[in-house]
């Protein structure tokens, strides 16, 4: 049985944030590399999951779910830093 796929958008992960995102995207470049890096991981994870390229070794997929966690720790540090 296959789960529904979760859409894991760094706004969709972070409603509450989605102002100071956007804010932050355009004034601070290493949260802006930030959220790209989270972006570009979490696209390349939606299209194996969604069978548009080769699957991955279950390995190299768990790899990439670390990185996009990775990256999203990153993210809500900096957002929870940063005064409203």
């Amino acid at each position: 049985m296959n789960l529904p796929l979760q859409d894991h958008d760094i706004h969709v992960e972070f409603p509450e944030f989605r102002e100071r995102i956007n804010t932050l995207r355009q004034q601070d470049a290493h949260f802006a590399k930030l959220v790209t890096g989270y972006g570009d991981v979490n696209k390349h994870i939606r299209r194996v999951e969604l069978e548009a390229v080769p699957a991955l070794s279950d390995e190299h997929m768990e790899s990439l779910k670390k990185e996009r966690l990775h990256f999203k720790d990153q993210i809500h540090a900096v957002l929870t830093r940063h005064p409203a």
